[in-house]
């Protein structure tokens, strides 16, 4: 027990494993992906699979670390989100309690994915009695939001997001009511930066389906790399939870990697991280 346990879900959108996994693969004791029994989403949409995708994980699966789990996640009486967060929970049962379970998803790239790692081992004593001594693990995403002609419109701001837990009682997605410690790691996450046709699709298929907001869309066509300075409000759910965007000159997902790492702006402080975590900290002593 005591392992890195990585759990993926596979999707419509599966051909971006090829970039998440590569990320966590060394670092990880074993890769969990949790595959629906007959390819449908959760809104009850069947998608198509090259079998070569199969082919491509055998190849990279040098330590034989990879295992698939397939089982039946679509259910017509719950909601896109509730088969979101019960198909995250029969997944981490699956990658087993006692161990660090990490949760990427297909469009999520680790920066530095060791580092991480060092940093859940600080608190593997929370794995030694889980369901008493629950916590979540968060990093921090730096958000891609549209590809332009000569590069690609991000959000400004990095974002807190949980990517680990000790114990898999999630009540949103990969999210719990559990006490938060926030790490001073970056995720690059290509959530919105697709074509229109695959965005369309991922809107109408993933847990969110029911909360986005309905100007959207629309304003997801209308910014570009001249007016994203002019518009404001870009979350598609709250607009103004993504206040801004900025821009990146590039579509290399290296140069974009080292530009984010140089970033005074797209930095986690020290001290913001120590007010947050004495904040999780302080609200949960009296629980």
């Amino acid at each position: 027990m005591k392992k890195i346990h990585v759990g993926f879900l596979f999707s419509h959108d599966y051909e971006k494993l090829k970039l998440s996994i590569p990320p966590v693969y060394a670092a990880s004791d074993k890769i969990f992906i949790a595959i629906d029994e007959n390819y449908i989403t959760w809104s009850g949409n069947k998608f198509e699979v090259d079998p070569d995708f199969f082919e491509w994980l055998k190849e990279i699966d040098t330590e034989n670390k990879i295992e698939i789990y397939r089982d039946n996640f679509y259910v017509p009486s719950l909601t896109e989100i509730e088969m979101d967060t019960r198909e995250r929970h029969l997944l981490s049962l699956k990658m087993g309690i006692g161990n660090w379970l990490v949760q990427v998803d297909s469009d999520e790239y680790f920066f530095d994915f060791e580092k991480f790692v060092l940093d859940l081992r600080k608190h593997d004593h929370y794995l030694d009695n889980p369901e008493k001594n629950k916590i979540q693990i968060a990093a921090f995403w730096v958000i891609l939001y549209k590809y332009t002609d000569n590069g690609i419109l991000y959000v400004d701001l990095p974002m807190k997001a949980i990517f680990a837990t000790n114990y898999p009682n999630y009540n949103l997605a990969r999210r719990t009511s559990s006490r938060v410690i926030y790490t001073n790691n970056i995720v690059l996450h290509e959530s919105l930066s697709r074509t229109e046709k695959e965005l369309r699709f991922k809107l109408e298929n993933w847990g969110h389906k029911r909360q986005v907001n309905a100007g959207f869309i629309d304003k997801w066509i209308k910014v570009n790399e001249k007016n994203y300075t002019k518009l404001r409000g870009f979350y598609y759910i709250e607009p103004n939870r993504w206040k801004k965007l900025n821009y990146f000159p590039s579509k290399d997902l290296k140069e974009i990697k080292d530009f984010v790492i140089n970033s005074k702006v797209l930095t986690i402080s020290p001290v913001y991280l120590a007010l947050k975590n004495f904040g999780q900290w302080f609200k949960f002593l009296f629980k």
